[in-house]
């Protein structure tokens, strides 16, 4: 695996495969681990999860540089996300135990239910690499708590991050099989997820990903947690405070330079407020600095690969080819990297790259809409259903279009975002189940009914008086 800088372009560092007798170790180790790891505490668990927080904390200005060299995000970004993943790992270590509580039910004289929540064991991650720290711990932070064991099978361009990841959870205090590297292609996935040693997966990547996963553990009974693609809209009402809707959406959609599966990628602005709305927001977009993603000036580094910078390019091109219109942007910038400036097209027709597939890089597209229910059939016209952002200035009118639009999170005056203490997760096309909050640390259990019976005595049964 050879990484390269995705500012120069140019190769730095290069690390090996593990082969067959390597995966087979980290397998038994996982397996043998979390024969033992299982009968730890929450509470033992929780502590280590908190110094774990604490060596992130430690190690900021190391990890953060090990993102921006890998993936390309500004440094700033990169900083933030390490905090991110220290924050995630902070909430399961005081609300872990209170989240795997016993639940007790209703049951007939003489008796008592309850369901108890018991890992399942080793889970395969299968992880991208544009939040390359935090998609992992979004993931490892509330399974170890579970008391489950991690398989990481990282993007293959982020294999610095997938090993210091395994370094902070060693250097915890974590046993060394509760947490592991698999330095492995993709077309090496299914041999590990079809393993018997392994119990569940969890991936967050493409739908074809996705499918592909779903496929492999389907067959294999298993259970699948998938975070995949979004189209989300942003939706501009004409109540909406135009100012804060053009500057927020902005941000939201060229944060993390565009690479991002809840970016604000499809802008459907209400006629009143059209003409303002693309004024204010062109304008905000054409203040961003391009640039070193090194230096602390820059708000937009490379894209992480030269391949995928192309690839965002070819989807540009072949919209405004369909008739869109390029109002800035929308040609990659002439210096050595991945580099390519915030666009936006409006006039953008329906069915053509932009509007229908997913764009994975700092390309907005801008819809004029004449009314709310147009705005509503414009937000769902998509096979994706991740996230979404609705801007009004009437909550109650804002909480009533959030239920008729096909999301799995709404946000109301904000940009969507992923946060520790709330479920996160899509519909349709964007996959199913949940991550974080309470909801993403049951995902890998089995709740399991105990059902105690005080039992009868026979009528010529003795009863001890003492």
């Amino acid at each position: 695996m050879e990484r390269s800088d995705p500012a120069t372009g140019e190769a730095t560092e290069t690390y090996d495969e593990h082969d067959d007798e390597q995966v087979e170790d980290r397998l038994s180790r996982a397996e043998s681990t979390f024969e033992t790891f299982r009968d730890w505490s929450v509470a033992e668990r929780e502590t280590k999860l908190a110094e774990v927080a604490t060596l992130l904390r430690d190690r900021t200005a190391e990890y953060a540089e090990l993102i921006t060299r890998e993936m390309g995000k500004p440094i700033a970004q990169s900083e933030a996300e390490v905090e991110k993943c220290a924050s995630v790992c902070d909430h399961y270590a005081e609300h872990a135990g209170r989240y795997l509580q016993d639940e007790q039910h209703l049951s007939p004289p003489g008796s008592t239910v309850k369901t108890v929540h018991e890992p399942l064991g080793p889970v395969l991650a299968i992880m991208p690499w544009n939040f390359p720290f935090w998609q992992v711990f979004r993931f490892a932070a509330p399974y170890v708590a579970a008391g489950n064991v991690g398989l990481l099978k990282h993007a293959s361009n982020v294999p610095g991050c997938a090993l210091a990841i395994e370094d902070v959870f060693r250097d915890g205090g974590f046993p060394g099989g509760a947490f592991q590297t698999l330095l492995i292609p993709s077309d090496r996935i299914d041999a590990v997820l079809s393993d018997p040693r392994v119990k569940a997966a969890t991936l967050t990547g493409s739908s074809s990903a996705g499918q592909a996963v779903a496929s492999t553990a389907g067959e294999n009974l298993k259970k699948t947690v998938l975070e995949l693609g979004g189209s989300d809209p942003y939706v501009v009402l004409d109540d909406a405070d135009v100012e804060a809707a053009a500057t927020t959406g902005a941000w939201a959609r060229n944060l993390n330079g565009g690479q991002s599966c809840i970016a604000a990628k499809r802008f459907i602005v209400h006629d009143a407020v059209y003409d303002a709305f693309i004024e204010r927001f062109v304008a905000e977009v054409e203040s961003f600095t391009v640039g070193d993603p090194m230096d602390r000036d820059t708000d937009i580094g490379p894209q992480a690969r030269q391949d995928l910078m192309e690839g965002v390019h070819e989807q540009v091109t072949e919209s405004v080819d369909a008739g869109a219109t390029t109002l800035t942007g929308g040609e990659p910038l002439d210096r050595d990297g991945a580099y390519y400036p915030p666009t936006v097209l409006a006039d953008v027709p329906r069915g053509c790259p932009v509007d229908a597939e997913e764009v994975f890089g700092p390309v907005a597209a801008v819809y004029r809409v004449s009314d709310e229910e147009a705005a509503i059939e414009k937000a769902n016209d998509t096979e994706f259903g991740l996230g979404a952002s609705i801007w009004t200035n009437d909550l109650e009118r804002g909480e009533r279009i959030a239920g008729r639009i096909d999301a799995g999170c709404t946000y109301i005056n904000e940009l969507v975002k992923s946060d520790p203490r709330v479920p996160f997760g899509g519909v349709k096309g964007s996959g199913y189940g949940r991550e974080l909050s309470e909801a993403g640390i049951k995902e890998f259990v089995n709740r399991k009914t105990v059902w105690r019976q005080q039992p009868e005595k026979s009528d010529g049964d003795e009863v001890p008086t003492e």
